[in-house]
């Protein structure tokens, strides 16, 4: 082991990204010879080439402690593995463990891991840790009680939403456009502040984006050539809502406890959806249910007995096969965007599970549409049966879905009658929605305007021969057409006829691509 009176202290990695080791400098602990290995100049070059925040943070850093007259210090960049090779970040950790085992040195590190490693080897360490909070930050300033996030881009006045969802205004913070080294020094002391609290995470790093949950922030930093200039967003929950907060009514109050487990929580963005899906999860927690949630990031604010899963850190086979296994009462999937989230929804909903789905949707028809493709008509039901729809922050629509054999609404044949879905306001009991096929095309008809219901269906098949890959729904005299945007049988000049088509009939046609 490692004598301190004139010891070599060797500065690992992470003691460089999350600032650890400048604290240490600056308050004196460490003296005398301090060694940064090249590898770690090198490593964080490549980095920061590759468009990674922390490569950028860990040059900035590193430049910090190597021009700043320490007192009693005396710092050197050493080398013993000449020639430069990108390096992994494990490679980088072993050649420092080797070095400081070489020259008898002490290991300055904050990785714990990398500490009980160098400690096996017979190396002195000094662990520096992970501390309990970042401290106050510069973001913390633009932040007051009722801030909901902040936007902050280099030449343009940082800006703040304030107030509350649904209803907010856009707030100019200060006149004085921000530059871009303001921006990029934030950017740094959020990456460092993540890197050194154990409550924070970078949950993504990318080659022009980063995003990272500190505390009660959610932050997007992305910087060129991802974007034109760099740019940051700091989101903050203003309001921590319960269940009982939403006044909801008894029946739905009821069914909530007693019935509902295919649930779909769906809103426009902003509108309050994540808040009340993370008050609908510590509801279920109070009633003694084992709750688990996937997000991406994880920003929800949940009590501890609530497991929250990150997609970015596990395939999604590998969640289904925790969840499989574990089996919770319910678990809370936040946000549904693609094909492979929406399948995890329905496995999991069909082997049991309860499943509470948050959904960017602009009417609470469009959430359920967006199964439609996804799974067999008849067993939407089964996996869907309540869906809520969140408005400026308060439950404005609850629908509920079952199945029966009729004859739809507007059709006058016997013959036929055949499976619906039917979507009923689940406070009144009104049908307002049937789903079912008609040919090859699925309808969506809005039971309040069935004038004509028979001859909608018939110029919807007529669209589906022309887009087959389309989903077309019928309201009033509108066809509403959703194009896939990559297929290759969606040509203008189909586009084109289905228009002649509609205008023909009578009917007015918008396309919506997905």
């Amino acid at each position: 082991m490692a004598s301190q009176d004139n010891a070599i202290y060797v500065i690992d990695l992470d003691s460089i990204l999350d600032g650890s080791a400048s604290r240490l400098l600056e308050s004196g602990e460490l003296r005398g010879q301090v060694a940064i290995h090249r590898a770690i100049v090198d490593y964080f070059y490549y980095e920061a080439r590759r468009g990674r925040s922390a490569g950028m943070a860990g040059l900035e850093e590193l430049e910090k402690i190597m021009s700043t007259p320490w007192e009693g210090v005396e710092v050197t960049i050493v080398e013993d593995e000449p020639g430069f090779k990108p390096l992994s970040y494990e490679d980088v950790k072993a050649i420092i463990r080797r070095y400081t085992l070489r020259i008898n040195g002490i290991l300055v590190t904050s990785d714990r891991v990398q500490a009980t490693a160098a400690r096996a080897l017979g190396v002195s360490v000094r662990y520096t840790g992970k501390t309990q909070a970042p401290g106050r930050l510069r973001i913390d300033d633009f932040f007051d009680g009722k801030t909901m996030s902040v936007h902050l881009k280099e030449d343009t006045p940082p800006l703040a939403k304030v107030g509350k969802p649904g209803s907010w205004a856009f707030v100019r913070l200060r006149d004085e456009p921000m530059t871009r080294q303001e921006v990029e020094e934030i950017a740094r002391e959020i990456i460092e502040a993540a890197t050194s609290d154990e409550k924070s995470f970078i949950e993504i790093d990318r080659a022009g984006s980063t995003i990272v949950q500190l505390r009660n922030y959610r932050i997007v930093i992305t910087r060129p050539p991802l974007s034109e200039g760099w740019e940051i967003t700091i989101v903050r929950p203003v309001v921590k809502l319960r269940l009982e907060d939403y006044d909801l009514p008894e029946k739905l109050f009821r069914r909530l406890l007693e019935r509902a487990e295919g649930i779909l929580i769906a809103g426009a963005p902003g509108m309050g959806k994540t808040t009340f899906a993370q008050a609908l999860a510590e509801f279920y927690a109070r009633q003694g249910k084992v709750v688990k949630t996937i997000e991406s990031p994880r920003d929800m604010r949940l009590p501890p007995e609530i497991t929250q899963y990150s997609k970015n850190y596990a395939e999604l086979g590998e969640l289904h096969d925790i969840l499989l296994l574990s089996r919770p009462d319910y678990t809370v999937y936040d946000e549904l965007r693609s094909d492979e989230d929406f399948q995890l929804y329905i496995d999991l909903r069909l082997a049991g599970i309860g499943m509470i789905g948050v959904i960017h949707a602009t009417t609470p028809i469009d959430a359920i549409q967006r199964f439609i493709r996804r799974v067999e008509l008849g067993m939407i039901p089964n996996i869907i049966d309540t869906v809520i729809f969140i408005d400026q922050g308060r439950v404005t629509k609850v629908y509920e879905l079952s199945i029966t054999v009729k004859l739809p609404t507007g059709l006058k044949e016997a013959e036929l009658s055949r499976p619906v879905v039917e979507v009923r306001d689940f406070l009144t009991g009104e049908l307002e929605y049937e789903i079912y096929t008609f040919g090859e095309q699925t309808m969506v008809v809005p039971v309040r305007s069935v004038a004509g219901s028979e001859e909608a269906a018939v110029i919807a098949k007529a669209v589906k021969k022309l887009l087959p890959d389309a989903a077309v729904e019928v309201q009033d005299r509108t066809l509403i057409v959703r194009i896939p945007r990559y297929s290759p049988r969606v040509t203008a000049r189909r586009i084109k006829k289905v228009k002649k088509l509609a205008e023909k009939q009578g009917y007015e046609v918008r396309f919506i691509p997905e």
